[in-house]
């Protein structure tokens, strides 16, 4: 019996040294994604924090909770999303994630909200880019040249606006007359 119950406590030890000495979880972070910031802050019971996102393409917002509870809030529409005002959200006791798209307008708003169910709550949330996530080579007037940059395409676009508005003013000259040569006829 004894022996029995010394074999459990040598066990256990060695689980608990096996996890000091194990290196620490990745907290479900990709290899992909590249780390851009990290914000920490304390925010108040019932108040909100607010941060603004520029980067373009996928952003992965990754908080955690040190102390209390943090709620996290997202939306491309307003700067200060809540919990009425949001795109995306995470409102987990513990670890929230929200995978910011691509496709949203920039500056994305970013509301921390305290949860009243703690005086304080303190938060880490930690700014990835995806680096998987598929680049649209037509977005915001670029294309991938053979040397894999990125060349801008505005002068060309700008051209054709100056010939589109010309050809407007040409077209807008002419149903004028034409309405006139009409008038006159009948």
């Amino acid at each position: 019996m004894m022996l029995c119950c010394s074999s459990l406590v040598v066990a256990l030890l060695l689980s608990q040294a096996r996890g000091f000495l194990s290196p620490p979880e990745d907290d479900g972070v990709a290899e992909e994604w590249v780390l851009l910031h990290v914000v920490q802050g304390h925010i108040g019971a019932g108040n909100y924090s607010y941060l603004r996102l520029n980067h373009d393409g996928k952003i992965i917002l990754h908080m955690r909770s040190l102390r209390g509870d943090a709620d996290l809030y997202v939306s491309d529409k307003t700067l200060r999303p809540s919990f009425d005002t949001y795109r995306l959200q995470s409102v987990t006791c513990g670890q929230d994630v929200v995978a910011v798209p691509a496709e949203f307008v920039r500056p994305v708003g970013i509301g921390i909200y305290g949860h009243p169910s703690h005086k304080e709550s303190e938060f880490e949330m930690r700014v990835f880019y995806d680096q998987a996530a598929p680049q649209d080579p037509f977005a915001k007037g670029t294309y991938p040249s053979e040397d894999g940059q990125g060349q801008q395409k505005y002068p060309q676009a700008a051209e054709d606006d100056d010939f589109q508005e010309e050809e407007s003013v040409f077209w807008t000259i002419l149903i004028g007359l034409l309405k006139i040569i009409v008038e006159i006829l009948f």
